[in-house]
This record gives structure tokens, C-alpha cells and sequence, in this order.
């Protein structure tokens, strides 16, 4: 895992839901490395997005790697109906459920496990799950809705991580969410994140392969 050449995740919360499958393949299509999903439950965040069998629809128009965020208050109760789904699996440390247990669940599924910190939240939090997570996924919005601002002082947070990676504590990609565009994504770049997730700034572009290379950088 390295290899720190940037992986550009276009997220389909961006997307044209009516238009699921064209909007996934185009996407493939124009370069995009992962599919971001973003499930929400209207619970743990205040917005309801869609389920595994969106999800599942998704998969059938893309070979691309499935990076599946879990924004929902209990995970573990949902989890065997997106690992069998997904390439890696995010949940969040402030939810409610047994942390380590959850990410050694998605890791045994065969995905990569990751965990989500939100804004608010120490970056402490995640201290007692180094080695057992192979994705930290730093918010740079405060989840729910796409189209936020990002949010500069949670470049902190990367820089922390990577310095965390730099030391050698453990080696795992370090992705960022959230208001996420070329200006946005050379600073998160520069901070040491590898995976960018992308929305709107991919979904709505007029070109949207040329937008993938541009966050590249």
C-alpha cells in the first residue's frame, strides 16, 4: 500500500439517481479509480440517501474499485449486506457500535477497512485502532450533504496522519471528503492524502475525465 499515486473517488451522491447506471459507466469511463457510496440512515447524519440495493445496481456498470462510506449509527447491524459489495468498507468511530470488532469484521469480509473521522472529533479517537484499519477517511464537511465548503482546519488532521505513516505506526491510505475540487484537493495533496472523493466538482463537470486528471494534480 505504499504507493501514494492519488486515487480519485467519485462519489455517486453527486450523481444522476434517475440515471444510476449511465452515470456510473461515464464516470468509470472518464478515469475515476474508486465509486464512492455514501449510505446515510437520516439517523447518525440528518439526511437519507440510499441502501445496499442501490449500491448493488451501482456494481453491475463498473469494474472500478466499490469504496462504500458507511454514515449510519449502527454499522455492524448492516454490514454483511454491503461487504459482499464492496472493495473496502468505512465506518465511523462516532457511531454506536464496537469499533475494533466492526473493522476486523470488514477486514475478514475480505475489504478494506476503514474509519471515518468527523470534524468535530479529536483525531485522538482513532489512536487505539492504528494497524487496524487500512483507510483513515478525514471529513473536511461535517457529514450529511454534499455541496459543503471545505473545511481548512481539518488539515490538521491528514498532516498528523501522515506524519503517523511517515514514522512508520502503520501504513493505510489517507482519503478526504468533503468540498473536495482541484484548488481543495492540491491542499489536502500537500497535507499527505492519497484517495480524494469527489463530487459534484467530477458529476457536474463538462468534462469530467479532464477534471479527474486535474485533481490528480
Amino acid at each position: 500500500m505504499a504507493d501514494r499515486t492519488p486515487i480519485i473517488a467519485p462519489s455517486i451522491l453527486a450523481s444522476d439517481f434517475s440515471r444510476l447506471g449511465e452515470e456510473v459507466a461515464r464516470i468509470s469511463e472518464a478515469g475515476g479509480d474508486w465509486i464512492h457510496c455514501d449510505v446515510m440512515d437520516g439517523h447518525f447524519v440528518d439526511n437519507i440517501s440510499f441502501g445496499s440495493a442501490f449500491v448493488e445496481a451501482a456494481t453491475r456498470h463498473t469494474d472500478k474499485h466499490i469504496d462504500v462510506h458507511l454514515m449510519i449509527t449502527r454499522p455492524d447491524h448492516y454490514l454483511d449486506r454491503y461487504t459482499p459489495l464492496a472493495d473496502s468498507v468505512t465506518v465511523h468511530v462516532e457511531a454506536d457500535h464496537d469499533v475494533a470488532h466492526t473493522l476486523s469484521r470488514i477486514r475478514a469480509a475480505g475489504c478494506l477497512a476503514g474509519l471515518a473521522i468527523s470534524p468535530p472529533t479529536p483525531l485522538e479517537t482513532v489512536v487505539p485502532y492504528i494497524g487496524q484499519f487500512d483507510i483513515l477517511l478525514v471529513m473536511t464537511v461535517n457529514p450529511g450533504f454534499g455541496g459543503q465548503p471545505f473545511i481548512p482546519e481539518t488539515m490538521e488532521k491528514v498532516q498528523a496522519a501522515a506524519e503517523w505513516r511517515a514514522q512508520g505506526l502503520a501504513d493505510f491510505h489517507i482519503e478526504v471528503d468533503g468540498g473536495i475540487n482541484t484548488a481543495t484537493a492540491k491542499i489536502a495533496r500537500a497535507a499527505g492524502a492519497d484517495v480524494f472523493v469527489a463530487g459534484t466538482a467530477v458529476f457536474k463537470a463538462s468534462d469530467a475525465a479532464a477534471e479527474i486528471e486535474a485533481l490528480r494534480g
